[in-house]
């Protein structure tokens, strides 16, 4: 009996020693001051931001600067080696101590071009001359009408 108090006492204990896992991502860019959506929502700040995940898989950022053209990203978290089923729940429950995973993310932002005036001017008139060339369908032709034959009702014997 004393023994199993002494080993319930062992877990009580431990168990304010397990470990968790922290996950968090660093987004970068070259341009600093860029604006970062994951997922539709705002991640606090400016780049360089941070913020944290809780599952791993497919992230949407968005990354939005004065000057440079938007950029859609779908980013792929993989987990690591101590998140395979059956080993995460050692990582996250009875290791003692806690477990980081930070994942760095850099993207190079593409400055926005302008369209030159007289490109956008000559596919605007091209455009125009194809539209002027589409002809109207014609109506089509009323199918004849089908022979119909009327069948008078049955009389009844009198």
């Amino acid at each position: 009996m004393k023994r199993m108090a002494w080993l319930l006492g062992l877990l009580i204990s431990a168990g304010g020693l397990s470990g968790c896992v922290e996950r968090r991502y660093i987004v970068e860019t070259d341009q600093p001051m860029t604006v970062v959506l994951v997922n539709n929502e705002q991640l606090g700040g400016q780049t360089p931001a941070d913020g944290f995940f809780t599952y791993y898989g497919k992230y949407h950022f968005t990354l939005i600067k004065d000057g440079y053209q938007t950029q859609q990203v779908e980013q792929n978290i993989a987990p690591p080696w101590f998140e395979y089923p059956g080993i995460d729940f050692f990582s996250e429950n009875v290791w003692p101590f806690m477990i980081r995973d930070t994942r760095h993310f850099y993207y190079q932002m593409q400055p926005l071009q302008t369209p030159n005036i007289d490109e956008v001017s000559n596919r605007a008139a091209q455009l125009r001359a194809r539209g002027a060339a589409i002809q109207p369908p014609q109506p089509a032709e009323p199918a004849s009408p089908s022979p119909v034959t009327v069948v008078p009702p049955p009389v009844p014997p009198s």
